[in-house]
């Protein structure tokens, strides 16, 4: 029998592999495992390479799966929204292109509306429009080994996000 308190959000922030290594680092208790991939797309088991085209509709995404009895919803979209500019398009920090996008992935349709809503109170925030994808996730794919944790075994590695000292024990 699966633990419904057991739940997977997808969320896109740029190159995955500091909004990965971000999430990791601040270790909120509930939050299960953490791994990259690439999401939406339009192709069968993509790889990087192929994703970098910037052709096959992917975007680099962070798979987060959490207990919603002791990590909500919120606080992830809280940290989430903390660490992207919802406001620009096919961007974050110096990543280009429709791989880096912004989106929120979910699986269950009730979490549809709680995003809606923490979109529109983002939206009083900015001047510019948010322009975050929001889409059911229609499938996802692992990046490869190498990019799994990838900030952790390259911990020099290029990362858009400041990230904070890590709380790992």
């Amino acid at each position: 029998m699966q633990n419904e308190n057991i739940k997977e959000i997808y969320l896109a922030g740029g190159c995955f592999w500091g909004i990965e290594a971000y999430f990791d680092r601040i270790n909120i208790p509930g939050i299960i495992e953490t791994k990259v991939g690439y999401a939406n797309g339009i192709i069968e088991n993509p790889t990087y390479e192929d994703v970098s085209t910037g052709k096959t509709g992917f975007a680099e995404t962070l798979y987060i799966k959490y207990n919603s009895s002791i990590a909500s919803f919120d606080t992830i979209l809280d940290h989430y929204f903390n660490i992207i500019n919802p406001t620009i398009l096919n961007r974050q920090g110096n990543d280009i292109g429709t791989q880096y996008r912004t989106g929120i992935f979910y699986t269950n349709d009730e979490e549809l509306d709680i995003i809606q809503k923490r979109i529109e109170r983002e939206a009083l925030k900015y001047q510019n429009p948010i322009v975050v994808e929001v889409k059911k996730l229609e499938n996802f794919y692992n990046a490869e080994e190498y990019h799994q944790k990838y900030l952790d075994k390259n911990p020099y590695g290029y990362c858009h996000i400041q990230l904070p000292p890590d709380n790992r024990e």
